[in-house]
Parts: structure tokens; sequence; C-alpha cells
């Protein structure tokens, strides 16, 4: 049975909800916002981009996946919704974004999480830097 287009409307809405929540706490940490939602490749509506921003500190653009949950579940991975096919299609994006805009310098990925719904008062904002994604180690920024 499919689901029906109100219920689509609200993940959508959700989802957004969820970027623009990471968008703000991003901005606070002080990043710099380059671009959302790319789709660096027309031929691919797979690869997607949902933040590209700029850390100035580390001198390196950043690359963040925007994951957002209703509640928060204690013992679960912290990035349980990014998998195998999930890592190919942001890596192929983020390179594919890389060659189109020319960027030589650092880069890494990160992925911010978003636990409420839009509505609530307090939306967790869970930031993880420096999840391996690339395979060349020596363009990414260390974190010690």
């Amino acid at each position: 049975m499919r689901p029906s287009p109100d219920a689509c409307n609200v993940g959508v809405r959700n989802g957004a909800w969820g970027e623009d929540v990471a968008v703000a706490a991003l901005r606070l940490e002080g990043y710099v916002i380059v671009d959302r939602n790319v789709r660096p490749c027309r031929y691919d509506r797979r690869l997607e981009v949902d933040v590209v921003a700029y850390d100035r500190e580390a001198d390196a653009m950043v690359f963040v996946e925007v994951k957002q949950h209703k509640a928060h579940c204690e013992g679960e991975s912290r990035i349980r919704s990014v998998d195998r096919d999930k890592i190919r299609n942001l890596r192929r994006a983020c390179n594919a974004w890389r060659r189109r805009n020319r960027w030589h310098g650092c880069y890494r990925f990160d992925v911010v999480e978003v636990f409420g719904e839009p509505g609530c008062a307090r939306p967790e904002v869970d930031h993880v830097r420096g999840v391996r994604l690339f395979t060349r180690a020596d363009r990414f920024v260390v974190w010690d």
C-alpha cells in the first residue's frame, strides 16, 4: 500500500525543518553556508549534498548530511541512517561538487543529526565531525 500524499509531505516538511535547524546550528558554530540541497549531477537524482559549508577555523570545505529524527534513542549508533549505498552516493556527490567548483583545498564530511519535530520547544542537535567518507586520508582535516 502506498503512503498518502499527506504522509509524504509531512516527511519532506520535517526534513526541511531539520535542515533549517542544522544550518542555524552550523552558523552559530561559525560556519559559512556555501550551498544547500546540491545536486551536482542532473542525470542521477540520488546524488545530493544537504549542506556545503566552509569552516574558517580549519580552512576546509565541509559537506554535511542532515538527518532528522523524532526522538533520540539511547544505545543506537549516532549516524545509524547513513548506510553503505548512501555513503557511496554522498562520496560521488561531494567529489562532483569539488570538480564542478574547482575546490582543491581541504575538505571533510560531517553528519548533523536533529532530534525533534516542527513545533517542539528545543530540538537537540548532534554534530558529528570528520566522518570517514573519502578514501584519500591526506586531504582530511585531522581532529584530535
